[in-house]
């Protein structure tokens, strides 16, 4: 193992949500279909290429993607979902961070109340917590944990990662391409 067994790097990319009206579930995932993602159930995530989706309330979807123009990916799934669902784009209200390394969830879990064991929380769930007194969303991953927090607080979160890491050895790496998080490139 490295001497760095908690890494935090940024992962810059678009964040939108989609909320299907009321009713519209099924014909939300066919438009998402259409765009070769899956509709992840509630506390889990899909990946398709180049998209994260992650499944974090009742007929809302996060949709994670390669960074475009901004707006450009609201538009989209805006576009592609019509009437059936409302896009709302929160990559400014987001940060999105990766963390890795062999003790992220015993880090973790010094600030967080879900049982983050790997076989309790597996690669592929998806869950809306607190941790550090910060509303974040965790999606387990097979590289690592990905985490969204309010940009606001962002900062703050950040801070108390690395103070609890601290004891396990914690880095901060360069930004993390979320290609590489979706499958589609080796990071």
């Amino acid at each position: 193992m490295s001497a760095h067994e908690v890494t935090l790097a940024s992962c810059g990319c678009d964040v939108v949500e989609v909320s299907a009206l009321r009713g519209a579930t099924t014909a939300v995932a066919a438009c998402l279909a259409a765009r070769g993602v899956s509709l992840p159930p509630v506390g889990q995530l899909t990946r398709a290429p180049g998209t994260l989706a992650l499944g974090c309330r009742p007929d809302r979807t996060l949709l994670l993607s390669v960074p475009a123009v901004p707006g450009a990916a609201a538009a989209l799934w805006h576009a592609t979902c019509g009437a059936q669902a409302a896009a709302v784009d929160l990559s400014s209200a987001l940060s999105v961070l990766h963390l890795g390394g062999g003790a992220l969830r015993e880090a973790l879990a010094r600030g967080c109340r879900l049982d983050l064991d790997p076989g309790v929380f597996p690669a592929g769930r998806v869950a809306a917590t607190i941790i550090a007194q910060v509303a974040t969303i965790l999606a387990a991953l097979p590289t690592g944990m990905l985490i969204l927090t309010p940009s606001s607080t962002a900062r703050h979160w950040r801070e108390w990662l690395a103070a609890a890491a601290r004891p396990f050895g914690y880095q901060e790496r360069p930004e993390v391409d979320l290609a590489a998080l979706c499958g589609d490139v080796q990071s």
